[in-house]
């Protein structure tokens, strides 16, 4: 079982590891171990799901946009920000009214972009089609406290002359709505649609209509996408660079040399090499919440960095002048460099929350691209 992976595994010398505690059961372990992996992918406890959930067909189609078959991030741009999560309405009210529970997102977290998705239904009476071919939709922030009469105050947010025939997703940007919640949680109560013809007055409900989480299939029901930053990938993204302009560099391998090929197989050869290291979600008991992927190859680093050390273990020059030290035992105590990653990847996982939201997260440093002497 392997419970400790997305934590890359650094392999030097046996001296180098702190002792095991003897003492420890199997069940501690494992509990420990869980517990870590829920850290490195920023929860507490794994969320309890109630039955057979299916996500949104849209973060399903915006998850295989931006991770590849193996849950490898194929760019981290691609994503506004670094974390997708998508609500479905919680109203029940009985006009055209929207209500999302955004507790579970952190108010450390950057609003992005806000989107409201809903999907329009076909006209039930055909009638009056002919007589309205377009109609204007607009969707408002219902704001607290209303007028003295006793009317809602509201915000227009977005508007768009449709066609009165259409049918499908339409998409509003809701981001200004969203970001005023996050400040002032008492600041929006909801969103509402309303529905005019062309001239300014009310349209026909059985000729535009959206669905509606109360009477429609799940696959129709509305949803906000919020995209956010959490300031992980930016904030590391800046250490790596620094990092790396810091350090004297040996001669840089070409870029195919260091993409994900393939991995060494244990037996084979032992100098410095990628070697699998898979990671079965289903095995560790999370099958029920992570949607996707179900499993994948976060790779570890194994084998000796002996003198002399060839350009295909992306040496640094110190790790170089190590290996001289240590082959020609000028120095008592000097070993040989280490094995390690010189190159990480970030891996993209499709997930319900502890509230059943779907969420598409991205997370760094999952995934060994290549390894190196250092």
């Amino acid at each position: 079982m392997l419970f400790p992976v997305g934590l890359v595994v650094f392999v030097c010398s046996a001296a180098a590891r702190p002792p095991q505690d003897s003492s420890a059961q199997p069940g501690e372990v494992r509990s420990a171990a869980i517990k870590r992996l829920l850290e490195v992918f920023g929860m507490e406890d794994p969320p309890d799901i109630h039955g057979h959930k299916q996500p949104p067909q849209y973060m399903l189609d915006l998850y295989n946009a931006v991770a590849d078959v193996n849950g490898v991030t194929r760019d981290p741009d691609l994503l506004e920000g670094n974390i997708v999560r998508s609500f479905f309405d919680k109203s029940r009210s009985e006009q055209v009214e929207f209500r999302f529970n955004l507790s579970s997102v952190a108010r450390t977290e950057k609003i992005l972009v806000a989107e409201l998705h809903l999907f329009k239904l076909r006209p039930q009476s055909t009638q009056t089609v002919n007589r309205h071919h377009f109609c204007q939709v607009s969707i408002y922030q219902q704001l607290s406290g209303g007028h003295a009469n006793g009317t809602q105050r509201q915000k227009l947010l977005a508007s768009r002359l449709m066609p009165v025939h259409s049918s499908g997703w339409e998409v509003f940007h809701i981001t200004e709505a969203v970001s005023s919640w996050m400040m002032d949680e008492g600041g929006n109560i909801a969103l509402l649609v309303v529905v005019q013809n062309l001239a300014g007055g009310p349209m026909d409900k059985k000729l535009v209509r959206f669905a509606s989480g109360r009477s429609h299939h799940q696959s129709k029901q509305p949803m906000m996408v919020l995209f956010t930053d959490d300031g992980r990938r930016s904030t590391i993204q800046k250490n790596l660079n620094d990092t790396a302009s810091s350090l004297p560099q040996a001669a840089s391998p070409s870029r195919s040399a260091r993409s994900l090929g393939p991995a060494a197989k244990d037996g084979g050869s032992t100098h410095c090499q990628r070697r699998p290291l898979f990671v079965d979600f289903e095995e560790i008991g999370w099958s029920d919440w992570i949607v996707s992927p179900k499993g994948y190859n976060a790779y570890y680093c194994k084998g000796f960095c002996s003198f002399p050390l060839g350009q295909s273990m992306v040496a640094t020059n110190h790790a170089t002048v190590q290996s001289i030290i240590n082959a020609l035992k000028l120095v008592e105590g000097v070993g040989m460099p280490c094995c390690v990653p010189d190159e990480l990847f970030s891996i993209s996982l499709l997930y319900f929350d502890e509230d059943e939201n779907v969420v598409l997260k991205q997370y760094n440093d999952m995934v060994v691209g290549t390894c190196g002497c250092h």
